[in-house]
């Protein structure tokens, strides 16, 4: 079974355990298709992540299932409301938190809450209470009333742009690269937000990066994405087995015509690839063996290794094999 199938596979008995079902999803404008037939499905308390470039089809994604556009092809469904045919109670059971800040700068974070909790429905005490929780979770109850969301840190409004996706306790959370521009601190109390929601609350989480580190970190699944198709989806420690090896980068003092090809022929080397100015990735199949084959080349043709660094397999790595190109080109 493909990746893709397997995203799309059904619960015993015939019924779909997932919050969100994506399949054969299209999406073009005009001559351009930015998101060709991709499917995949999230669990209630799974973190999904959409890993890819900027331009990959992450956001448009995210915009149809949010129904902000429309479909060309495929469907969307939120716990069995098609998001096409059912619009408005699909929007009841997501919370968006887009990658641009969606709040108004002039109000306070306070009422910047009660507004987007009256869209959603809440009024009076409930929406008091709610409002209350969301900023403790976020770490923002000490700025709540502060004058205007103006004065705030980047990380601050992003923290009160997951508030604000949070106050009716979506079923599905739609993250699009929310820690872009943020402190370490809002990013690791991001990060600490995000895996409770999964796992103490059961909240189903598409989120949107081209951090491997967040990918790895975060999520339980991760599907690769370039030019608007899935490339590879699977759980994390499985994507990353398909690194062979261990990966080194090194850096030549001068250029050397020879060095590659002589690399290629060492034993335990199975891939080299030219990176930056004289630098080179070279993947063998262990650490012994990579430095042998490194050390004795560099003798054999009296070049001086400038740098040189060990890597563990990373996904970064994996996007780099499976598409010819770095995540951040």
């Amino acid at each position: 079974m493909s990746a893709q199938q397997a995203t799309s596979a059904k619960a015993a008995g015939g019924e779909s355990s997932a919050v969100l079902e994506v399949s054969g999803l299209i999406k073009r404008y005009g001559d351009f298709t930015a998101v060709n037939a991709i499917s995949f499905q999230i669990s209630a308390g799974e973190i999904f992540g959409l890993l890819g470039p900027n331009g990959a089809g992450k956001t448009t994604t995210i915009s149809v299932i949010a129904t902000l556009l429309k479909a060309g092809g495929g469907s969307v469904s939120v716990s069995g409301h098609n998001a096409r045919d059912d619009s408005m109670a699909v929007r009841k059971l997501i919370g968006l938190v887009p990658q641009d800040i969606g709040l108004y700068l002039r109000f306070s974070a306070w009422a910047n809450l009660e507004f987007f909790g009256n869209l959603y429905g809440l009024w009076g005490r409930p929406l008091r209470q709610r409002i209350e929780e969301v900023l403790e979770i976020v770490g923002l109850t000490g700025s709540a009333k502060k004058p205007i969301v103006t004065k705030f840190s980047g990380g601050m409004k992003r923290r009160l742009n997951l508030a604000a996706g949070l106050l009716h306790k979506p079923r599905l959370l739609l993250l699009d690269e929310p820690t872009v521009g943020v402190d370490p601190q809002s990013r690791n109390r991001i990060f600490e937000n995000i895996t409770s929601l999964a796992k103490d609350d059961g909240t189903a989480i598409l989120y949107t990066t081209h951090y491997v580190e967040e990918a790895e970190a975060l999520c339980d699944r991760v599907a690769i994405i370039d030019g608007g198709e899935i490339v590879v989806c699977d759980e994390v420690p499985k994507l990353l087995a398909q690194m062979p090896g261990v990966a080194f980068t090194v850096e030549l003092a001068e250029e050397s015509v020879a060095f590659e090809a002589s690399v290629a022929k060492q034993p335990g080397v199975s891939e080299i690839t030219r990176v930056d100015g004289n630098g080179y990735r070279v993947v063998a199949e262990d650490q012994e063996q990579g430095l042998a084959a490194l050390l004795a080349t560099a003798r054999e043709h009296q070049v001086t290794l400038a740098g040189l660094d060990i890597a563990k397999p990373n996904l970064e790595q994996l996007f780099l094999r499976l598409t010819g190109k770095a995540l951040r080109d």
